[in-house]
């Protein structure tokens, strides 16, 4: 650009008439080969005050290094074989051989490029101008302050408004006026930053001030400007910890929350988990790609379509895993928590073969990009807005999910008592490859998230296993609410402990308040009162709750049963009733609508639900219930 801006200016000034040009204070532009910069850099600020088009001319070339001194001292503005006068904008021909140039030191450049923002704040575009006032916010000067004032009072858009304002102040904090000064001081203490406390603590520094009454003025009115602004930033790194901790807490929620439908379903420590994040987070790449190379021009839009291809991809790896590999397992922890881990990592080396050991770019739509400012200094930005929204979303559609449908009953169910639930006809088989599919898918909607806020690579999910089974762990086993809201803790307590004690510390003093809180509520942090017990010795528990039922002989104990089921039945709203009572109440809804009988196993049918022996001698098939190898 260099090579043509100049003789472009030159051609301007020289074809230009010259009395359209009003000649530049020839004292201050041979100020500008001044061996002082102090001298130098009046020079520059007075040609910046003027808004002469000479003296931006000139301004320009010194940026450009086109400005030369001759003998007399006069300044040149030589471009190839023009020249031109720099203070009255008169062509020079020939150009004299004789010449030297400006050297510009980069305090010097420093306050040139200041002096050029000045000349940026009449331009027509917004973000040009937005650009030049905060290049003045810090470092404008005393002799600026009339250009400043004059953009300030053309100026419409508020944002814009509110940095000139403050450039004001900055650029009269160093005037001769003690007035300025003060209302500088007044107005930084009101809205200034962390820029305007820096500008402020030279005047109050003990010592200085103490001549008049003026200066001791000035000096106690800069103290409580700094303590005001060191008041709000107090407040806005609070907002902003607090922030972040909900923005951390959202994604640990996306990778827990699959975790903890399956580990509470199957009680299987899925150390692979992590991997399935990473197979979200590749899925997105791919996706990714093809709308870079296929559909360009709905680039924006390749997250919505990357979120059903991430959640399909993760479910079918966790269904095809637990099929041939996990199933196998059940009831066998270690075992469980060996094979997992080496899944893991067989996922990470297949993902290292297929798409290289080195970290891979998912860029963000432009609809994710930026941020929306929530206080002065404070911006949040738009990917971690919509991190939060999604995982809500995904927290609404799961609970749906469980409450309001078939499989979430079938879910629910076997979740609070397998073996019953497999007696009332449910396939607890099929119910275990669905939802360890649904876990595994919702962890690929976590890679998703992921792929949108840092680096997607091989190692992804190692870096949120552990704080997932944290989550897990704290909130309870299969309990949703207990998710959400073990999830946002630990995310904020992670956020507000950094500061203080670092990252490792901090993860350090989370692990020891789960284990103290476990040691402390070791059954409600890992199930609900309401769930029935799973072990068959505590079928006795569930018999005292029948009341007179225990010790009566069998006749009795049938007759008392039916009529404590009759009376749980009619107290729908007992949260505290498991699913061995639930059954009676619910077994339109558990056996075949459509009447077909299913002999050797099920419910026996009958036209009114009601108490009664409702289960036929059979043999019950299980093999992934711990206790299977038990029955005859």
């Amino acid at each position: 650009m260099r090579a043509w801006c100049a003789p472009l200016m030159l051609f301007v000034l020289c074809a230009a008439p010259l009395q359209a040009w009003s000649a530049l204070d020839a004292a201050v532009v041979k100020l500008l080969g001044s061996e002082t910069t102090d001298e130098r850099i009046a020079a520059i600020g007075q040609l910046a005050a003027s808004q002469d088009p000479l003296a931006a001319a000139l301004l320009r070339g010194l940026g450009e290094d086109s400005v030369y001194q001759l003998e007399d001292g006069r300044l040149l503005i030589v471009a190839n074989d023009t020249a031109v006068d720099a203070a009255t904008g008169a062509a020079v021909t020939p150009v004299p051989e004789a010449r030297d140039q400006l050297i510009m030191n980069n305090r010097l450049r420093k306050v040139l490029e200041s002096a050029q923002a000045g000349g940026k704040l009449l331009s027509p575009d917004r973000a040009v101008r937005l650009a030049a006032a905060r290049d003045l916010q810090t470092s404008a000067a005393p002799a600026q302050l009339p250009m400043l004032r004059e953009a300030r009072a053309k100026e419409a858009d508020a944002a814009i408004q509110t940095v000139l304002d403050l450039a004001i102040a900055s650029a009269s904090l160093r005037s001769d006026s003690m007035q300025d000064r003060l209302g500088a001081v007044l107005y930084l203490g009101e809205h200034g930053g962390a820029p305007a406390k820096t500008m402020l603590n030279p005047l109050a520094a003990a010592g200085v001030g103490a001549g008049t009454d003026a200066e001791a003025g000035l000096r106690t009115a800069a103290q409580a400007a700094i303590a005001a602004i060191d008041r709000r930033l107090a407040r806005t790194e609070l907002v902003g910890t607090a922030l972040q901790g909900l923005s951390l807490g959202s994604v640990l929620l996306l990778a827990a929350l699959g975790l903890a439908i399956t580990f509470g379903l199957m009680g299987i420590i899925n150390m692979a988990h992590g991997e399935l994040l990473m197979i979200g987070a590749y899925a997105t790449y791919v996706v990714q790609s093809l709308f870079r190379q296929y559909l360009p021009g709905a680039f924006d839009w390749y997250v919505i379509a990357a979120i059903p291809v991430a959640f399909a991809s993760s479910a079918l790896v966790g269904m095809a895993l637990e099929r041939t590999v996990i199933r196998q397992l059940y009831g066998r922890p270690l075992e469980t928590l060996l094979c997992t881990w080496g899944i893991s990592l067989i996922l990470m080396q297949t993902v290292r073969t297929v798409f290289g050991a080195q970290n891979v770019e998912v860029a963000n739509p432009s609809w994710m990009s930026g941020g929306v400012t929530v206080m002065e200094g404070l911006v949040l930005p738009y990917n971690r807005i919509c991190i939060v929204i999604f995982s809500l979303l995904v927290v609404v559609l799961v609970w749906l999910l469980l409450n309001k449908t078939r499989l979430g009953l079938f879910v629910r169910g076997v979740t609070q008592n397998r073996r019953m639930a497999d007696c009332v006809g449910v396939p607890t088989s099929r119910i275990d490859t669905l939802t360890f599919g649904l876990g595994s898918g919702i962890a690929g909607l976590g890679g998703v998230a992921l792929s949108q806020i840092g680096n997607v690579g091989p190692d992804l999910g190692q870096s949120y296993i552990v704080d997932s089974f944290m989550v897990v762990v704290l909130g309870g086993v299969g309990q949703l609410a207990g998710t959400v809201i073990a999830a946002i803790g630990l995310g904020e307590l992670n956020k507000f402990l950094e500061p203080y004690a670092g990252a490792v510390l901090a993860k350090i003093t989370i692990l020891v308040f789960i284990i103290l809180f476990i040691q402390k509520r070791p059954r409600d942090s890992s199930r609900s009162r309401a769930a029935a017990p799973r072990h068959p010795h505590d079928h006795a528990r569930d018999r005292a709750r029948l009341g007179p039922v225990a010790g009566a002989g069998r006749r009795a104990r049938g007759r008392a049963a039916a009529g404590a089921a009759s009376r749980l039945s009619r107290r729908a709203s007992d949260a505290r009733v498991g699913l061995l009572h639930r059954v009676v109440r619910e077994i339109h809804v558990l056996r075949d609508r459509r009447g077909r009988a299913r002999p050797g196993l099920g419910v026996r049918r009958h036209p009114v639900a009601g108490p009664r022996r409702v289960f036929r001698a059979g043999r019950l098939f299980a093999r992934h219930v711990p206790d299977a190898g038990d029955r005859p």
